[in-house]
């Protein structure tokens, strides 16, 4: 069996960041970014639907000021239930 080789993202703060998320309905993924963010800056746009548009891939864009914020943001995104998987 071959050995994988462990990746470690070294990133300096600030940095630009982009979480894909994937949910059923466009409208309810934009609230729950919405409501997430706060009064962070950001930015959101289409980035792809399934064949059958059941699915859909939005990108949300914005400035992370730390290590805590990135990963709390993406947890916070992946828990809300109009989230099906946060990339």
């Amino acid at each position: 069996m071959a050995r994988q080789k462990k990746i470690i993202l070294e990133l300096e703060y600030p940095c630009s960041w982009v979480y894909k998320i994937i949910g059923t309905d466009i409208g309810q993924m934009r609230q729950a970014v919405a409501e997430i963010m706060g009064d962070c800056r950001y930015t959101i746009t289409h980035s792809r639907s399934s064949k059958t548009d059941k699915y859909h891939c939005l990108n949300v864009d914005l400035r992370v000021e730390s290590a805590a914020q990135r990963l709390g943001l993406y947890r916070t995104l992946q828990s809300h239930q109009a989230v099906k998987l946060v990339l």
